[in-house]
């Protein structure tokens, strides 16, 4: 708002300072006709007459104050204009008709610039239009009665058609530069908000971008606490299982160790890769190679068989990072669940769907099972995403997980 005044306040300025402009060229063209009357008078000795127009002329600057700093009423400015008038045609009478359409301008031009609408402007001109013809004729009658009615008639006519012409132009012109004027306000106006709003935006999406930030690491916190805290949870029981095993059952307790060094691998991947997100930088590996690196880590030093088959498919931050722990979650409880010696992976891009599948030959779950700590997490998280999963199964016929995600779906880093 004070902007706005501001601008309305400069406004203002601008117009006084054309008001006072045009009360000085009045004034000089007031000099000029008095100082040409007066050197008639000398040699005619018209005194009385001099004195009526320069007392017409101080008369006519007066009210063109008046009318420029104190009346904001239209219709008190038509009275002033009025008075104007009359003032012109007394002068015109006395002097001539030299700088009849020139007087008119300058009057006309403080009122066009102080009453701001175009429909009492064109009133006014309208009127002046009509008051300069009736002034032109009579001063031209008075003081040249003797020359004859067509010679007289065709310099009237065309001195009234300069005169009608002049004001015309000079209305249009002062039109246009008003109307360019107040279309230039509006647009200072219009750019000023326009930054304002720029500068609004620009600190609101600071702060977004800084709670997104925030946002980011408590998650990522939060994903170490939870997987890597379970995986090594998982270990601890696993490894002390073994122990106990390792003389009665050396088979079993091989297995367990086994998937403890599995989970220990994959709890420790997870951990690089928050820290990387911590430390804020950006994925290079893509999904596919992801993959490829936890079936490598998997299989490393054990006897276990996996085969796969994955396509390049492009996938968000979030979806990356989901899909790369799911495999992980799905390998590691084959391995401690289901006993299983063998995983077929498998990853491709149907339609605008981004599908993959983990089975294998474990010994399943009965019908009806309940689903842990690891397989609610996939659940949850590809409904977060948009997608949908299943977990199917058979007694010693192997787990099969398929999740489908929109390859196009909203990203973690969006939700």
């Amino acid at each position: 708002m004070d902007k706005e005044f501001r601008i309305v306040d400069n406004r203002k300025k601008l117009f006084d300072y054309i008001k006072f402009t045009l009360i000085i060229l009045l004034l000089v063209m007031e000099v000029v006709i008095i100082a040409q009357y007066a050197t008639n008078d000398m040699r005619e000795g018209a005194v009385p007459q001099l004195i009526a127009v320069i007392m017409c002329c101080f008369v006519l600057a007066v009210l063109e104050c008046i009318s420029s700093f104190t009346l904001t009423n239209f219709v008190a400015k038509l009275t002033v204009f009025g008075f104007d008038s009359a003032l012109l045609l007394v002068i015109c009478l006395l002097t001539g008709n030299s700088y009849l359409a020139a007087l008119y301008c300058i009057v006309l031009t403080q009122y066009y610039i102080t009453v701001d609408s175009l429909k009492k402007n064109s009133i006014i001109f309208g009127v002046s239009c009509g008051l300069y013809l009736i002034s032109f004729i009579v001063g031209w009658v008075v003081l040249n009665n003797n020359v004859e009615f067509w010679q007289g008639l065709a310099r009237i006519l065309g001195d009234v058609i300069f005169g009608l012409v002049v004001l015309a132009i000079h209305f249009f012109v002062t039109g246009f530069i008003l109307k360019f004027y107040s279309n230039y306000v509006k647009l200072r106006v219009a750019l000023k908000e326009a930054d304002e709003r720029k500068a609004q935006l620009k600190e609101a999406y600071e702060q977004l971008s800084e709670t997104a930030v925030y946002e980011e690491r408590n998650r990522i916190a939060k994903d170490i606490h939870d997987n890597a805290g379970h995986s090594m949870t998982t270990v601890i029981m696993q490894t002390e299982a073994a122990k106990l095993l390792i003389e009665s059952n050396p088979d079993e307790a091989k297995s367990r160790i086994i998937s403890a060094n599995i989970q220990a691998k994959n709890a420790l991947e997870q951990m690089r890769e928050s820290v990387h997100l911590l430390a804020g930088r950006q994925q290079t590996r893509t999904l596919k190679e992801e993959i490829e690196g936890i079936i490598a880590q998997t299989i490393d030093g054990t006897e276990l068989k996996i085969r796969c088959d994955l396509e390049d498919v492009p996938a968000g931050t979030g979806e990356h990072r989901f899909i790369c722990n799911s495999v992980k979650e799905c390998l590691v409880n084959g391995i401690k669940h289901g006993k299983a010696t063998a995983f077929y992976v498998e990853m491709k891009k149907i339609g605008e769907m981004l599908n993959v599948l983990i089975s294998d030959n474990g010994r399943g779950a009965p019908e009806g099972f309940s689903e842990g700590f690891g397989l609610k997490g996939i659940r949850h998280n590809v409904e977060a995403f948009g997608g949908s999963c299943s977990f199917s199964c058979t007694d010693d016929e192997g787990f099969k997980v398929e999740i489908s995600l929109p390859s196009g779906g909203k990203s973690e880093d969006n939700k």
